[in-house]
């Protein structure tokens, strides 16, 4: 299945304010049924208890309304860890006021050398190129202290297969689209561990579940 780059609605806020909102609601059930929240809670335990850390900052870069980490908080906190979340996303539209965020560019962070321990994305580089994509996790060494987590889709027909089987459960025209969309363009674990192989990083990917991987990439 080849990757096929399309621009999704959301991205260019091709809709109302009403119809973005909807679109934020269904990404937020997305992430808690389909393991966008699990992925990420799975890679901050895994480097909490890898580097004997329980409190550790976070830089969410395309945040949205931030759901991803907020969940990741509540469910690591229950085991002992500490996870300060920073939201990031080019829109400040999408952003949650009642956390600390800020709007910027995540291919050229307005946050200094090692601000974070860790820098996150979910479901969002798919968006990107491949060039973009080195150019992203550079980026994002540069501002962490430990790692960047890359929490995003996996390309595959029986994931394709399973997108159109669900797009009833969606309330917002352009989650239906761009749920298709996004798996179209999403990269393989081969893709995926290809490009951060061009990066600084020392790289370890695992599959999740339901087509989700988890890409940690070690600051050296």
């Amino acid at each position: 299945m080849q990757r096929t780059p399309i621009i999704e609605l959301l991205d260019s806020d091709a809709g109302t304010p009403a119809e973005v909102a909807a679109s934020l609601r269904d990404l937020q059930r997305i992430n808690r049924w389909f393991g966008g929240v699990s992925t990420t809670e799975q890679m901050v335990e895994r480097i909490a208890r890898q580097i004997g850390r329980r409190e550790l900052s976070l830089l969410e870069v395309a945040a949205g309304s931030g759901d991803v980490p907020a969940g990741v908080q509540d469910r690591v906190a229950k085991r002992g860890i500490q996870l300060r979340a920073t939201l990031l996303d080019r829109a400040v539209t999408h952003l949650d006021s009642r956390r600390p965020a800020v709007a910027g560019d995540a291919l050229a962070l307005p946050f200094g050398d090692g601000t974070f321990d860790l820098v996150s994305c979910s479901l969002f580089a798919h968006h990107l190129s491949p060039e973009d994509v080195v150019a992203f996790v550079n980026e994002a060494l540069r501002v962490s202290r430990t790692a960047v987590l890359i929490n995003d889709l996996v390309r595959h027909p029986v994931h394709l297969l399973l997108i159109y089987m669900g797009l009833p459960l969606w309330r917002s025209h352009i989650t239906r689209h761009d749920s298709v969309a996004s798996v179209k363009q999403a990269y393989t674990e081969e893709e995926m561990r290809a490009m951060l192989g061009r990066t600084a990083a020392r790289v370890e990917i695992e599959r999740h579940y339901l087509f989700r991987m988890g890409a940690i990439g070690w600051k050296k």
